[in-house]
């Protein structure tokens, strides 16, 4: 078999077992945000979408880490992380932390938000020979347990993967990080080195680069690198391994006598995919429309998307690292944007031409089943296209980190958890000091349906609403935003509560914020379990005619 069809085959028996291909993060600075936070977030997660607390937990000296493959995958017990592949020396306390798929946050307010980017064929790796055995998603849990701070972070999961040499989960393809504190956030970019890599040559196992987020500033990674120049004299700002130029000079992919810069995001990168433009696009255009001349890409014409000869293909140069935006934004207008569908633009797949028939009176009509999210057999039937949305009809999971430094950290970060479609689903607010969480959140088996799974329940209606996509999708909002709603409306109150116990009791205020959070994800299941009845009742077949 030669090298490109063995690599071919990996790769998609890899897609197969993986499917946390479209992941989005959003990231702001603290001057960038409406109260001063530090965000970001990370949406279509990993497979393995059950939520639990990892706690505190003491090792003796001398102990050994396990490293594990299949960290992300679905179907395996609670606290079953996979198979051990490798060792690291453990440390003698680690912290609390979140776990899922793709650990997110931990008890410091030390969040990461992933997602997998591409890298060029030739840093592939072929898992029969490879000595690499550091999952970006195994980097993060230990990231999480022994780091309080974004720079600590950085440091420890950079010195992870050069010693242990980076092994990608994902697609076999390449990884970004936002790895962010109350104070800053800082991009990290994770390139494959190839297979000739052991541990005992002394060279870095990866290629990777780090750029600071500007205070003032927002950025979006669409499964996509976005770090372009190094100033490694900018200590500040930019941090990189010691072969981030040298690999790409080794392999005839940079010639430093060229007179042109080396622009990290063009070297390691194949040719740009419209899956991720397009959340480029959309995103920039909102946070600063006046930025630069964006192309026009909305149109509420139902052919728009197929008219090619308008449609522009714009250089990946176009697209900045980050951008300041022309407004402060807020929690809730990037879950807005976690949940876009491209509505109003070439790329709005609910607008599609097939969705629409002729009147009595001759006019068109768009039908009640038309669906951001036609199903693959539904495309193919009504010859849709297949450009993504940021939501994703089987979404995983995702959050939003808000990093709030001025409160204890208790109550200062606040994980905001969804499951499944970010669209249908619902953002419930977890406090980074609870001790546990509801027990719905804890069950998911894609295999066996469990009347107790939160992903369950989500799944469940996201179904249901196929039934009549443009009524079913309202009955949702009308009980679902209101309670999302509450939470915002009730947080200066929770802020208030939190702060009188733990002047006085601190175990107690811990307790009340366990408490709530528990209550809250209860009663989001009991919304989505009651509006099944709602939603059969009103649009089940017997009602659609024939």
């Amino acid at each position: 078999m030669n090298k490109k069809l063995f690599i071919l085959l990996v790769l998609t028996l890899v897609f197969i077992r993986y499917s946390a291909t479209a992941c989005t993060i959003i990231a702001a600075g603290k001057k960038a945000t409406v109260d001063g936070s530090v965000i970001v977030s990370h949406t279509d997660a990993g497979p393995d979408t059950k939520l639990f607390v990892v706690p505190r937990q003491k090792f003796p000296a001398g102990s050994m880490a396990p490293v594990y493959w299949g960290m992300v995958d679905s179907g395996r017990p609670l606290g079953d992380f996979g198979d051990t592949i490798g060792f690291i020396p453990q440390v003698e306390e680690t912290y609390a932390y979140f776990h899922t798929a793709y650990p997110q946050m931990n008890e410091y307010m030390l969040a990461i938000g992933e997602s997998t980017t591409s890298q060029r064929e030739e840093l592939f790796l072929d898992f029969s020979v490879c000595k690499q055995i550091m999952t970006v998603e195994q980097a993060q849990v230990f990231a999480l347990q022994r780091c309080k701070t974004a720079r600590e972070a950085l440091d420890l999961i950079t010195r992870l993967m050069e010693k242990y040499g980076f092994r990608p989960s994902c697609v076999g393809e390449s990884e970004d990080l936002v790895i962010a504190d109350p104070n800053e956030a800082w991009v990290l970019e994770i390139f494959s080195v190839g297979n000739d890599w052991t541990p005992e040559s002394g060279k870095p196992g990866c290629i990777w680069a780090a750029q600071r987020v500007p205070d003032d500033e927002v950025l979006i990674i669409p499964n996509w690198a976005i770090i372009k120049e190094i100033n490694l004299d900018d200590t500040a700002n930019f941090r990189a391994s010691s072969n981030y130029m040298q690999e790409a000079i080794d392999r005839g992919w940079y010639d430093p006598d060229s007179g042109k810069p080396f622009i990290w995001q063009e070297v390691y990168t194949p040719v740009l995919r419209e899956w991720a433009t397009s959340r480029f696009w959309l995103f920039y255009s909102q946070m600063a429309p006046d930025y630069t001349n964006w192309p026009d890409r909305y149109t509420t014409d139902p052919f728009g998307g197929d008219e090619q000869y308008i449609q522009y293909v714009e250089p990946l140069s176009m697209y900045p690292f980050s951008v300041k935006p022309e407004h402060k934004i807020s929690v809730k207008e990037i879950m807005t944007f976690q949940r876009s569908t491209f509505t109003g633009t070439i790329y709005d797949k609910e607008n599609a031409p097939a969705w629409y028939y002729p009147g009595p009176d001759g006019k068109m009509i768009k039908s009640t089943h038309a669906t951001p999210f036609p199903t693959a057999d539904m495309r193919k039937v009504l010859k849709i296209n297949r450009r993504r949305n940021v939501a994703r009809a089987r979404g995983e999971y995702g959050m939003i980190a808000q990093l709030r430094g001025w409160l204890p950290r208790e109550i200062g970060g606040i994980y905001w958890f969804f499951v499944d479609n970010a669209y249908t689903s619902a953002y419930i607010p977890i406090y980074a000091g609870v001790t546990d969480v509801a027990e719905c959140y804890k069950r998911y088996d894609p295999e066996v349906y469990d009347e107790n799974s939160m992903r369950w329940a989500v799944d469940f209606v996201d179904n249901l609403l196929y039934l009549r996509w443009q009524n079913a999708v309202k009955d949702l909002h009308e009980v679902r935003d209101p309670m999302e709603q509450a939470f915002f409306d009730e947080q200066d109150n929770v802020d208030s509560t939190f702060m009188e116990l733990y002047d006085k009791k601190p175990k107690k205020a811990v307790e009340y914020i366990t408490d709530l959070t528990i209550k809250r994800q209860n009663e989001i299941m009991k919304m989505f379990r009651d509006l099944r009845y709602r939603l059969i009742t009103k649009y089940t077949n017997n009602k659609q005619g024939i």
